[in-house]
């Protein structure tokens, strides 16, 4: 009998091309059926908060508070250099200016909030949106400037906005570390056998998709927010790198650094 593993991942480009293989079964584990469930990553934060999959996409702020329960794996990670969350305004604004502005944020705990939280201690008018509602946020002007994650990076200037702060550029001068955004965990309790067998399952997708990047364009396009041919492109390749592949030494030294930062912080 086949038993099922469920899978969640964002419908973002980067995601859905990493994990496309899986998804229509061409890569796979002997015995087991890999059930994708797609959510927002702020909805995957919160499910991991109790567990609810057995495998999951989740931001690494949020992975420090469930790792416990959770394994990261070595293959999946959304991480890198000049990838990191953008705050933006409708207009522009200096640093000592922020504690006193209302700001949007993609979810409480998205590394996106605790990078502006490190970045912007004093800020405490928060309010939390999915990530494709920021946008409309600011224009209606429930808040003042918000932090934008995802291919919102790659469109918010036409969009009408201005950069506050690139967020990712701010860690890279802090730490000289890459930007660690998020990750894939496996349950503990599903034991260390069948985590390995994952984790290299989650590595084979990642690999047909950077060797067939046509392949995965059909399903990218069932649920990406932007279907411009040039940003989905500028997404994949700003989030999909080497560090996909493999965390790496310097990749767990960042994820590290950011679980201090937020201890020494207050932030954990």
């Amino acid at each position: 009998m086949v038993k099922e593993l469920t899978f969640g991942y964002s419908p973002c480009p980067n995601d859905t091309f990493m994990f496309n293989a899986i998804a229509d079964g061409e890569v796979g584990l002997t015995g087991y059926r890999m059930k994708p469930m797609l959510h927002d990553v702020e909805t995957l934060n919160a499910l991991a908060m109790d567990a609810v999959l057995d495998i999951t996409k989740l931001s690494f702020y949020a992975w420090m508070a469930v790792k416990d329960r959770y394994r990261l794996l070595h293959s999946g990670a959304a991480m890198g250099f000049g990838c990191g969350p953008v705050l933006i305004a409708r207009k522009p604004l200096k640093q000592a200016e922020i504690p006193r502005c209302r700001v949007v944020l993609p979810g409480q705990w998205t590394t996106a909030h605790l990078l502006f939280r490190l970045w912007a201690p004093d800020a405490h008018h928060r309010l939390f949106t999915p990530y494709d509602r920021i946008f409309d946020t600011l224009t209606s002007g429930r808040a003042d400037c918000g932090v934008i994650i995802h291919e919102s990076r790659f469109t918010f200037e036409a969009a009408g906005f201005v950069p506050v702060v690139d967020l990712g550029a701010w860690w890279e001068d802090l730490t000289g570390l890459p930007i660690p955004l998020g990750g894939i965990a496996a349950r503990k309790s599903l034991g260390e056998s069948l985590i390995r067998q994952i984790d290299a399952a989650v590595n084979a997708s990642i690999r047909r998709a950077m060797a067939d990047p046509d392949e995965t364009m059909p399903y990218i396009r069932q649920y990406a927010q932007e279907m411009d041919d040039t940003v989905l492109q500028a997404h994949i390749r700003t989030f999909v790198n080497d560090f996909s592949l493999k965390l790496t030494s310097r990749g767990r030294r960042a994820i590290e650094k950011l679980e201090v930062l937020a201890r020494n912080t207050g932030a954990l």
